[in-house]
């Protein structure tokens, strides 16, 4: 885990100014990655909701704290202030009375946050095939079956996503 967080952290720098030419990075950034052993599936399951539920409820604290900055003009501390104490369906009121934003109609990728999972995905390409004997080679489209992480936008917490990905938990314990 710790080359993975590692790998990343000088990826992220190394590849910064070909998606943000314009804006320099202003420190150094830190990843942290974990490997757990959960006994059960079951107990698996109930981390990544849990994970997925603190996932929805920081995108709507930032929804709402940004939305008090950019469009009310409010300083971060007094946004802060503003939402202290706050339940979600009152996050849900300030967005929806003062901004005309209904969170639910936000896209699911900030809701409920990016799951990859493993899928075989098709890869088709053009490529020269030529036998030893022969000096030139003819152009075909091959197709190659690969795994690949692939990002979803869904719910976890329900039992849609585990009876459309069975092979996710195969082998229950």
């Amino acid at each position: 885990m710790t080359l993975v967080a590692s790998q990343f952290a000088s990826s992220y720098v190394f590849y910064w100014r070909d998606y943000f030419a314009d804006q320099p990075l202003l420190y150094p950034p830190g990843f942290d990655g974990r490997v757990v052993l959960y006994p059960s599936n079951q107990t698996l399951k109930d981390y990544l909701s849990w994970r997925q539920a603190d996932c929805h409820i920081n995108n709507l604290y930032n929804t709402v704290f940004w939305a008090l900055i950019q469009q009310s003009g409010l300083t971060p501390v007094q946004a802060q202030e503003r939402l202290k104490g706050t339940l979600a369906g009152d996050k849900n009121e300030i967005l929806f009375s003062q901004f005309h934003i209904n969170y639910n109609d936000e896209p699911q990728m900030y809701r409920k946050g990016t799951v990859l999972v493993w899928q075989k995905v098709d890869e088709v390409r053009t490529q020269e095939v030529r036998l030893p004997a022969e000096m030139e080679g003819e152009r075909m489209t091959v197709t190659r079956t690969r795994t690949r992480p692939v990002p979803l936008y869904c719910d976890l917490i329900g039992d849609a996503f585990w009876k459309e990905h069975p092979d996710i938990l195969s082998g229950e314990n």
